[in-house]
């Protein structure tokens, strides 16, 4: 996410009531989780085990829960609560703000595009051209959705992303701040949910068709031309390449990438990346020729036991 105008470093400090390490008049951009993050972000640590990789990143200023040595060309934010902090900087820049109409009047929707009744479209939304929205969609603040897309009803768009810190009070949300984004000649069928990203963007890309009852969960961008079958679950922060074929009740776990042109078929439970141009099944899964060479296996052991 980035911000609307530059901020400096003494700035944030103050919206958080922190201490920083560096220049106060140090050039803040933005902030992103740690896989999107870019020169000017702010990224936020708050476990020992993940110092390193926090200062090495991209982002220019980390927000941390412990004084470290500040890396060259970088900037730290103090904070005893890092989660919590990050939360406000998203609330502050992003806030929410309530729809007054059900298609708000600065969505913006391109010739051509169909809305059917009972249709949801929040602020800032852009809708392009040939479009067809069929009733009961929710299109969530910030959405963008290309030209020449069709969305079945109870789809929708936007959701928050389902990321919780474990604290001995309860689970705390970790508040989206991201967008939903459909390239051109996209179909999404009835009942599908795609969580908005948490500072960044969950990305459908060109001509991808996703069938009914499908979750697809933050940060996660799946590639052009690919076939997503129903009742499929994906996880947050996936990346699944081009012309990939998910078919029905496939999960995967999050942080993954499906190479391009995989096959997963039916049921196939997707717990570490896989290599492109293959055909998977299983859970857990491997190549559908070795796994079905285990199942029979199997069968002919307990066939021979049997007699």
């Amino acid at each position: 996410m980035k911000f609307k105008q530059e901020q400096k470093l003494k700035d944030i400090a103050t919206i958080i009531n922190c201490n920083y390490v560096g220049a106060e008049d140090f050039p803040v951009l933005g902030m992103n989780e740690i896989h999107v993050v870019t020169p000017g972000d702010i990224v936020f640590v708050d476990h020992p085990k993940y110092y390193d990789k926090a200062l090495a990143s991209a982002a220019t200023i980390v927000l941390i829960n412990k004084e470290v040595a500040c890396p060259e060309g970088k900037a730290l934010l103090i904070s005893n609560d890092p989660f919590r902090d990050f939360n406000k900087l998203t609330v502050h820049f992003n806030p929410f703000i309530a729809s007054t109409a059900s298609i708000s009047p600065n969505a913006s929707i391109g010739e051509g595009t169909v809305i059917q009744p009972n249709v949801f479209v929040g602020n800032n939304v852009s809708i392009g051209k040939n479009c067809l929205i069929h009733p009961n969609v929710a299109i969530y603040d910030n959405c963008i959705v290309g030209d020449n897309v069709t969305i079945h009803s109870g789809t929708v768009l936007g959701g928050d992303a389902f990321y919780y810190k474990n604290r001995h009070t309860g689970f705390d949300k970790l508040i989206s701040g991201g967008r939903v984004v459909l390239e051109d000649n996209v179909d999404l069928g009835a009942l599908c949910t795609l969580d908005r990203g948490v500072t960044g963007d969950t990305l459908v890309k060109e001509g991808t068709k996703i069938d009914n009852q499908v979750h697809i969960g933050h940060d996660t961008v799946i590639g052009k031309k690919c076939l997503i079958a129903s009742q499929t679950g994906i996880a947050g922060c996936v990346i699944v390449e081009d012309e990939v074929t998910l078919w029905g009740q496939v999960g995967v776990t999050s942080g993954i990438t499906i190479g391009e042109k995989a096959v997963v078929l039916a049921q196939t439970g997707v717990s570490k990346g896989l290599e492109g141009g293959k055909t998977y099944f299983g859970s857990p899964v491997s190549e559908a020729r070795e796994k079905l060479k285990e199942i029979a296996g199997i069968r002919k052991i307990l066939n021979e036991k049997n007699q």
